[in-house]
């Protein structure tokens, strides 16, 4: 019994894990990279891309100053929720399935929180037209306050990018993500199928 109880700290562990890379990736990606650097990994498959996402998803923006206020409380009180809801269903020893969402999920959430509330105070700006590579500053003299910092980007997996019969270029699933974002989709898919197994049984 003792054994199985200690078994429950593996996935705050785990949590922890994907966080830290989360997070590695990014001050990696922001202190080595100009905005809008590309590198290819694979040819025509996978690249490293330098972008920052100020907003909701993909770059999109909403109601300005206080807008980014609004979500960066939102997705600190979205983290509490999920947290507490892991927790309590470790308590309950739920499926294993419905668990590994719930740590993703988590993961990914907080990996994104640090970023809108943190990168804004500790780094200096990373502009396009300068193209400079940001450093740490003194906290608090970075490019923006507080809870309004932007979430770094760098991953791009273009499955098909080419011309259309038309001339026109084409790129099919051309989103640029982080390792948070991905844990946050691979979870809510995760969650999906085990919720959808508990209503059939």
């Amino acid at each position: 019994m003792e054994y199985k109880k200690s078994n429950t700290w593996i996935y705050w562990l785990v949590v922890i894990l994907l966080i830290v890379i989360d997070q590695a990736s990014k001050i990696y990606v922001k202190t080595h990279f100009q905005y809008g650097e590309e590198v290819i990994v694979i040819p025509t498959w996978f690249r490293l891309v330098f972008t920052e996402n100020p907003g909701v998803a993909f770059g999109m923006e909403w109601g300005g100053t206080i807008g980014k206020y609004c979500l960066s409380v939102f997705r600190i009180i979205f983290s509490i929720v999920i947290a507490f809801f892991l927790y309590k269903n470790i308590q309950k020893k739920e499926h294993k399935g419905l668990l590994i969402a719930g740590v993703l999920i988590l993961a990914g959430a907080i990996g994104n929180v640090i970023d809108g509330i943190c990168y804004g105070a500790i780094f200096s700006a990373s502009d396009f037209h300068i193209r400079n590579v940001a450093q740490f500053v003194s906290f608090g003299t970075g490019y923006a306050p507080l809870l309004q910092g932007k979430v770094v980007d760098m991953f791009y997996f273009p499955l098909y990018d080419g011309v259309l019969p038309n001339g026109q270029p084409f790129s099919f699933f051309n989103a640029i993500f982080n390792v948070a974002d991905a844990c946050i989709s691979v979870g809510l898919v995760l969650l999906l199928i085990f919720m959808r197994k508990y209503e059939e049984s």
